[in-house]
């Protein structure tokens, strides 16, 4: 054999096997990939569960704070009739 064919199949050998090792580590960086955005995914999901219990809880307040007032809107109510009978008498 001649020695340029020799070092092409030398060659040859060494970047198959580096494609085939750059191989393997490309699929464990796809699979971290994946668990990294399976983990996002369910942190997104409790963010997304924290946001709505947190918005139910400011609308319940925010009805509270409407009740109060209305509540309040009817003893001033309450309060110019009497005002209003005390004038009269």
């Amino acid at each position: 054999m001649d020695p340029v064919q020799i070092t092409i199949i030398a060659i040859s050998f060494i970047l198959t096997l580096l494609l085939v090792v750059l191989g393997v580590q490309v699929w464990y960086i796809f699979k971290e990939i994946r668990t990294s955005l399976v983990k996002v995914n369910s942190m997104l999901d409790d963010a997304k569960k924290v946001t709505s219990t947190v918005g139910d809880s400011v609308s319940g307040m925010a009805g509270i704070a409407s009740g109060i007032r209305a509540a309040l809107s009817v003893f001033k109510v309450f309060k110019k009739k009497d005002k209003d009978e005390e004038e009269y008498d």
